[in-house]
């Protein structure tokens, strides 16, 4: 009769032959879902296929150490159908979004950009469902930085970010009207700067009358002093 030290021996050799490691067909866990691909140390490393099965979802991609990591594509099951439908297809790190990669929201709204832990964030393109496209810096979802929208009506504006808000310096451009504001933000509401006629001419509603020129001796310092105040509230 084997002793203990040589149960323990076989014990360990028996768990190391169990262990999954290279490729393998697929695999079925208790809870139904299934991993078809490559492994190492038994964990999913290297390429692989993973359906979970009460989401519906499937995961197609690289892999490292259990985790998702590298480049890989995401898709859900359409209810009622047993169709997929392409959710985000990019890079991915320690399981989660992570580089670049394309998001495809519901009703035809698609992000394509960086991202950093599951959040947009870096730069990148947002096309929104009413039809407005913003392009520019982005942090934790918002847009905050440096960026641009152009809204589905013609209009645009151009500046700086802050928590999904205009905040800082920039220009709106209201193509209507073929006017343009140039001045400081705060909160996403305008506070001090100028308006001129900007494109009038091309305009399909153009003001009655054309914005006179400013005639102040030091129009910058008095819009400097206007945003400092502002400034200073916050």
């Amino acid at each position: 009769m084997p002793d203990n030290k040589t149960s323990q021996k076989i014990s360990t050799l028996l768990d190391i032959k169990s262990q999954k490691c290279g490729p393998r067909r697929t695999v079925f866990s208790v809870s139904g879902n299934e991993y078809t691909g490559e492994w190492q140390d038994n964990k999913k490393h290297g390429k692989g296929m993973q359906v979970w099965k009460k989401s519906g979802a499937i995961y197609n991609g690289e892999w490292k150490f259990g985790k998702r990591d590298g480049y890989g594509i995401y898709s859900v099951l359409l209810p009622g159908t047993k169709e997929y439908e392409r959710k985000y297809c990019g890079s991915w790190k320690n399981g989660k979004k992570h580089g670049y990669g394309t998001y495809f929201y519901n009703n035809s709204a698609v992000y394509e950009g960086e991202w950093s832990e599951d959040h947009r964030s870096g730069w990148g393109r947002m096309y929104y469902e009413n039809g407005d496209i913003y392009e520019g810096e982005w942090m934790k979802d918002k847009n905050d930085g440096q960026g641009i929208i152009r809204f589905a009506n013609g209009n645009w504006y151009e500046g700086a970010w802050q928590d999904g808000k205009k905040n800082g310096n920039g220009k709106y451009y209201h193509s209507d009207k073929g006017q343009l504001y140039e001045g400081f933000w705060v909160s996403g509401v305008a506070k001090c700067g100028t308006l001129s006629d900007f494109g009038r001419d091309e305009a399909p509603n153009p003001t009655k009358y054309p914005i006179p020129q400013i005639r102040l001796v030091d129009m910058q310092l008095v819009l400097e002093e206007a945003q400092s105040a502002h400034l200073d509230q916050y």
